[in-house]
């Protein structure tokens, strides 16, 4: 069985980390695995380019014309919005891969056209990274439920018109994958919840397999040793952090974060508690968190990552919206509980108050409880990072996402083949 994986990226993003640690897992049971990507940043043979250097050059220019439709919305939210207009080559690519199943992950940035999936004229399986494969553009559709029916008057936009952006990138979607062989994989239950609920995949066979982790590359090591190597403080308790892309990500609830690391430095922790930031440098005006705090950067390697996960006590996800962060996952691997609010994905990987805390959502004042509880009793913290790694070992393995992954494509390809 051959099978190819669409991805913009091999590492850049949650999502592309996602896909190429699939990669990895179904490479390591047998599976023969290759990647498309637009931007290559690994050194892996069987990541191929989609497209030459001289293309990459103008990568920019590329994202900067896909995304040239949203200027007739100036009011719009500055979050992602993805119309996905302009031709590719991937079809043509793909055919010379020649894979017996394709797998989409993450394919906006200009990276794939809407109407580029029938071409590929092979079994599809697409793995759920957000929300952008059933909505008119968004990656998130936060409080709207127009993808339910077709999209529209987006409040994203903040467009008033049923006729505007988001209906026609709908539009496009529906004519354009109509009849398709498309088997949708959700990594949480909340995001297959939604995809089965919206008007495009409504009659879709949806899966949800988790995504899994290497638990050899993140595991508990010694908290005392990462600390010495990362010049932290070894009497104090480190709440950490992490986003891709920076604090601006609405989406990952930086603010309200802000919110509850005040409140709980007014409740008698702000000299037992200090801050670890990694996905961002520090800011020039940084907001005062009631904290000290260290910001560590992009890291993209995972043995940074894993020592940057033994040197805390608590990891926090504050998002807003979420579907199953890599964070979390990395997080419980390395023994480390996670505190977050109760939304998306979230309450597949924490389960409260046996591995973590599930605040309600965006209540502040909870999650800055939820901080304390996790920290306050050390024989308690003991048994939350115990459970922790318990939990990523028992649902969250690669072998375990590879295996279910390599049943599911066994089982589409037989069923394209006839064979009962």
């Amino acid at each position: 069985m051959k099978v190819v994986l669409l991805n913009s990226s091999d590492t850049e993003g949650g999502a592309a980390r996602a896909a190429y640690r699939l990669h990895q897992g179904l490479q390591g049971i047998g599976v023969s695995s290759q990647m498309l990507v637009k931007n290559k940043k690994s050194g892996e043979p069987n990541v191929i380019l989609s497209q030459n250097g001289i293309a990459n050059k103008f990568d920019k220019i590329i994202s900067t014309i896909s995304n040239s439709p949203l200027r007739l919305y100036p009011e719009r939210n500055r979050g992602i919005f993805s119309p996905e207009w302009l031709p590719d080559s991937l079809a043509a690519k793909v055919a010379k891969i020649q894979p017996d199943i394709i797998n989409l992950h993450w394919v906006c940035g200009g990276y794939m056209q809407v109407e580029s999936v029938p071409k590929f004229n092979k079994p599809l399986v697409w793995t759920l990274h957000d929300m952008w494969p059933f909505t008119g553009g968004c990656h998130y559709s936060e409080e709207c439920e127009r993808y339910t029916k077709s999209c529209g008057s987006c409040p994203q936009l903040h467009s008033s018109k049923d006729s505007d952006l988001s209906r026609w990138v709908w539009q496009r979607k529906g004519k354009a994958w109509k009849n398709i062989d498309l088997t949708l994989v959700s990594p949480s239950a909340w995001l297959a919840k939604c995809a089965s609920s919206s008007s495009l995949f409504k009659d879709y066979r949806v899966e949800v397999i988790p995504n899994g982790i290497d638990i050899q590359k993140y595991k508990p090591i010694n908290s005392q040793w990462a600390r010495e190597i990362l010049n932290l403080p070894k009497d104090k308790q480190i709440l950490l952090f992490g986003i891709a892309g920076g604090t601006s990500n609405r989406w990952k609830g930086f603010n309200l974060l802000v919110s509850a690391l005040q409140s709980l430095s007014k409740s008698g922790w702000k000299h037992r508690i200090e801050l670890l930031v990694f996905g961002s440098s520090q800011p020039e005006n940084a907001v005062e968190l009631g904290f000290k705090a260290h910001y560590l950067g992009n890291l993209a390697d995972d043995i940074s990552l894993a020592t940057v996960y033994a040197a805390a006590d608590v990891f926090v996800a504050p998002s807003v919206y979420d579907n199953l962060p890599n964070t979390v996952v990395e997080a419980g691997a390395c023994g480390i509980p996670s505190v977050a609010f109760n939304i998306g994905g979230l309450p597949d990987m924490i389960e409260h108050c046996s591995n973590g805390y599930l605040a309600k959502p965006y209540e502040t004042e909870d999650l800055a409880r939820g901080i304390a509880w996790v920290l306050e009793d050390p024989d308690r913290h003991e048994k939350l990072c115990r459970s922790a790694r318990l939990k990523v070992e028992e649902k969250f393995t690669l072998q375990l996402q590879a295996r279910a992954y390599k049943n599911l494509y066994e089982e589409i390809l037989q069923a394209a083949n006839g064979v009962d």
